[in-house]
């Protein structure tokens, strides 16, 4: 590399360290900061824009590393999954309706998208002082979409059971989350024998970490590990919600 750059003429040599850089950064970005930590931690204590201002540009500098990161992963994940973009959560928040009127997020919230229509499903990264959680599944289905979830786990609600209780699923994401209603939805007898599955709203997981797990030099890679295995649950959400009952592309 260095006799390259010394037979290099001005602008190439100009080049060679724009590309060293960029080298550097991104690989310097697979291990998240335990900055980013501190400095969320003090913003929540200083939630003023004076004081945002006053400490813009380290923020800014943890925000690129932080993308950097999530763009490695999105590149680790097409490895093996069909990811289209990612997307960093912009810092402000939205006060117009709200009683909280501090202006800014105290997290990272980082988001990828699965290819769509042809995939369902995407992951979250929640990055905030004591409170980091990977998540995964379905927030705020549609309604149609939720019904056709339900009209499948009616019909037959074994093959869900047995990706949801797998002993190396269960072991990272635990049990189902989310909203459910108390009884039985509109068109579900109380009595089914799959009522627990069919009164969910939302089928979400998630896997929470220490702030010593996030920073060190490995995360990237368990993160990775951990959505490689929860993917049968959002492979089995795929093929319900693009096809119909009679198991028919909806494509």
């Amino acid at each position: 590399m260095w006799w390259t750059y010394w037979k290099a003429d001005k602008s190439d040599r100009k080049r060679l360290i724009e590309v060293s850089a960029k080298r550097f950064l991104y690989f310097y970005s697979m291990q998240l900061s335990s900055d980013i930590f501190s400095f969320f931690s003090q913003l929540a204590q200083n939630n003023k824009r004076e004081w945002f201002e006053a400490h813009k540009q380290e923020f800014r500098a943890l925000e690129s590393s932080v993308k950097q990161f999530g763009e490695a992963l999105k590149d680790q994940l097409n490895q093996h999954d069909s990811i289209d973009r990612f997307k960093l959560f912009r810092i402000y928040r939205d006060v117009r309706f709200s009683k909280d009127k501090t202006p800014y997020k105290t997290h990272f919230g980082l988001n990828w998208h699965r290819v769509k229509p042809e995939l369902r499903g995407g992951y979250y990264l929640h990055l905030k002082p004591n409170d980091i959680l990977l998540a995964c599944g379905f927030w705020d289905p549609s309604p149609a979409d939720l019904k056709r979830i339900r009209q499948e786990l009616a019909m037959d609600g074994d093959e869900y059971r047995h990706i949801i209780n797998a002993l190396n699923f269960k072991s990272v994401w635990g049990e189902l989350q989310g909203d459910a209603v108390k009884t039985a939805p509109k068109g579900f007898a109380k009595d089914h024998p799959n009522i627990d599955l069919l009164r969910f709203k939302q089928h979400l997981f998630s896997v929470r970490y220490t702030q010593e797990e996030a920073t060190a030099p490995d995360f990237l890679d368990r993160l990775d590990r951990d959505l490689q295995t929860v993917r049968p649950f959002v492979d089995y959400m795929t093929d319900v919600l693009t096809t119909d009952l009679n198991g028919e592309s909806l494509l």
